[in-house]
Parts: structure tokens; sequence; C-alpha cells
């Protein structure tokens, strides 16, 4: 099978491309990274990140909204944004033969946003609505619950929508100069992966994305690194179940043990061979499924173990949860798991590089933190590396269980489980 090929240019406008060339994939991925998260605003604009995102498919100077959502459906095609803690993307998949259409609409979206009033009252509300509504799925609004004691005074610990009053209170010219200061220039990275031609985006990129003039230059807060704090909340919701979410400190992206934390996580609760897994549901039956998940950042991380129980069977699914926790950090893994678990991770890497989406995104986050590639060559060397050493020193300096913290929401867990906040 042919090896991808990567290439780097930085455009004329400042902005960045980076491509990875797939020579049988029919598909083309493409995404236009902006590097800002919600991690950078400030207590005033809280939210603006992700109202950003929402606002530019209202319209440009040349397409209308529905213009902008019909541009791609109509070949088949997907168009859609995120935003996180450091980043937004705006993403696009088309046939390969449609990679211009797709570049054409992404770079409109982040170089000619245009909305009405009536837009941006309506925007609004769609946000509140959304915030409202992540209120009332427990499963989604615990992460919020957990994160702010834990990460408290840094703006890694809040919510990524915001508060009703701050989006609320947001202007049209805070948006539009929070636009004019970040969609521009050095900020932006331009992905593409699947059966491309290099030298032609760049024609294209450097014809069609010009450099914006800068209004504004306005100093980045949250830059600081947010420290990892012991947390336990409990907050009262009308739900079936009551759900647990768990969380430790964990590698960052610049992390030398980062690999380490990847063999953590799949140990723990990464799959139905994971420790959790096997413990919680099918020796005992406590929950349905429980899980964990690494989340990393520029210069954090941190992992989070998640189930949902019927309230009776909370306190022995945490302490379950707990046992498992203290026996990888006293014993930790043998040889036999370690390579287990490396050949698992492998594969599913393996499997993802076939992903034209996925590989679009591993190569604009690597060119974000590390300003360079990693191949899944690279990263598959990366993991042969990792030993029963690398695993112990992992647990020894990031497992730190007594900062485990935790967050429930279900009925009544404020004044049934006074053992969890003392614990």
């Amino acid at each position: 099978m042919p090896i991808p090929k990567y290439k780097k240019t930085l455009l004329e406008s400042g902005a960045t491309l980076v491509t990875e060339h797939h020579s049988t994939a029919q598909a083309f991925s493409v995404g236009v990274w902006v590097d800002v998260g919600s991690r950078y605003e400030t207590e005033k604009l809280s939210g603006i990140t992700h109202f950003l995102e929402h606002i530019v498919f209202k319209g440009t100077k040349k397409r209308t909204a529905f213009d902008i959502a019909k541009s791609l459906e109509a070949l088949g095609g997907d168009l859609n944004a995120f935003t996180s803690k450091e980043h937004t993307c705006f993403h696009g998949l088309v046939l390969k033969d449609d990679w211009k259409t797709a570049l054409d609409v992404l770079v409109d979206l982040v170089s000619n946003m245009k909305f009405s009033k009536k837009d941006f009252k309506n925007e609004k509300n769609v946000i509140i609505q959304e915030i409202a509504m992540s209120e009332d799925q427990p499963d989604d609004i615990i992460y919020d619950y957990l994160l702010e004691p834990v990460y408290k005074g840094h703006n890694v610990g809040k919510p990524i929508l915001g508060s009703i009053k701050t989006v609320y209170g947001f202007k049209e010219s805070d948006v539009y100069n929070y636009y004019h200061d970040n969609y521009q220039g050095s900020n932006l990275v331009i992905s593409c992966a699947g059966n491309l031609d290099h030298d032609r985006i760049v024609d294209f990129l450097n014809k069609n994305l010009k450099k914006r003039k800068v209004k504004h230059n306005i100093p980045r807060l949250g830059t600081n690194r947010p420290i990892f704090t012991k947390s336990k909340t409990a907050k009262n919701k009308d739900a079936e179940q009551t759900h647990v979410l768990m969380a430790l400190p964990a590698a960052s992206f610049r992390d030398d043990l980062r690999m380490e934390a990847f063999i953590i996580n799949s140990v723990l609760g990464g799959g139905m061979t994971s420790r959790l897994f096997q413990s919680v549901r099918e020796t005992k039956g406590l929950a349905y499924s429980i899980h964990s998940q690494l989340h990393t950042m520029s210069d954090c991380g941190f992992i989070t173990i998640q189930a949902a129980c019927d309230g009776k069977k909370l306190k022995e699914l945490v302490s379950t949860t707990e046992k498992e926790l203290r026996k990888l950090k006293t014993q930790g893994l043998n040889k036999k798991e370690v390579e287990f678990f490396k050949s698992q991770i492998k594969g599913a890497i393996l499997l993802g590089s076939d992903d034209v989406e996925n590989r679009m995104n591993s190569i604009a986050i690597n060119e974000l933190i590390f300003q360079k590639p990693k191949t899944v060559t690279d990263i598959q060397k990366m993991i042969s590396k990792i030993s029963v050493d690398s695993v112990h020193e992992y647990l020894e300096h990031h497992l730190e269980l007594d900062l485990l913290s935790g967050a429930l929401v279900g009925p009544n867990v404020e004044s049934k489980n006074s053992w969890w906040m003392n614990s």
C-alpha cells in the first residue's frame, strides 16, 4: 500500500497549509483550524469562540446561510464545525474532484463573515437553548460540574458554551472584533487529506485567502498552565440514574510519556477488555457501561471515568473503581499486559490511518502543537518504545490518586452522598 506523502507550505496570507496525499482515496477532507479556543476568552466574553463558530454559518459577503448549507450537501458531502478549549475547526468532506468547492466555502467562512441583526438575535437564542439543553443531559453537563472546581480560577475549567448571561450580553461589535483578531494570518492552519495535489491547493489558497489587516492585538488570557485541584461535587438532578464522572491529571500533548497515557486509558476503560468494564459491569453488574477517556491539551491533560447506575449501587461502583485504580498504582502492569495494550493501540491507529478525516485532524493538531508532522509510522515507533519501566514511570508521576476528583449528578445526591464529599 502506498505511503501517504506529507507536505507543508507557508502561504502568502501567513496561514500554514499541511496536506497528506492518499493516492487511493476517493474522498477529500479539509479543515480550516483557528488557533483560538474557550480558554483564551475574557470573563465578559465567555462563550464567544463557540458563538462565533455558529454565527459564521449565517452568511458571508457572497453566500446566504442556505447557500452555505447546501454547498457541500448538494455534492453528497458534509460541512460542520466544532470548538474546543484551545481550537476552532471548520471542516468539510467531499469527493476528491470537488476539493475546490470545499476549500472555497471554508475560506469564505473564515474570511468574509456577514450577518444581520436578526441573525445575531436568533443565534443568541439558539445558543441559549443549547445551554439549556445541556442542563437537561446529565452525562453532558456533568463535565462542567467537574471541571469548574478542578481547574478553579482558570479558563480551562469554564464551559465552552459560556453562560446564558454572557451570551445574552454579546454585542455585534464584540463578535466582529473577535473574528478579525483571530481569524487571520498565522492563526490559521489549513489541513487537507485525500487524493490531492498540494501545489494546486497552494495556488488556490494564495489567490483566495488574503491576509487580513488586524484591527486589534489584544494579549491572550488563559495561557498560564492550569493546575489540577482535588474536588468533589454533587448536584441534584431529576433523572432515572445517578451519573458519576471521576478524574485524575494526565499527560499533556508535549509530555514525554504521552503514549504511556494511552496505555493507561486503555487499561482502565478503553474497551470491553479493560479492567473497569470487566469489574464494574461483567463481574458485578453495577452499570450498563463504564469507560475512561483521555483529554489532552498543549500544557495539561486529564483522564475521566464515566458511568451511570442505580443510586443504590453508586457507592459500590465508586469503591470498585477506586480499588482498580489503587491496584494499578501499586502493582502496575506486567510485560504481557503492556504488549497486549500496545498491540491494541497500534491496531486502532492503523485502522484509523485509512480514514482521511482522521488524518486531516491528526496532521492539523501536530502542526498546531509541534509545528511538525507525526506520521502513522512515527506514532507506531513511539508506541513500540513503550516498556514496563516507562509505564511504571507514568504511574508514579501522573496517576496521583490523592487528587482523584469527581462529580455526581442525579436524584437527591446532595443530601444522600456525604461520604462522597468527604472521601
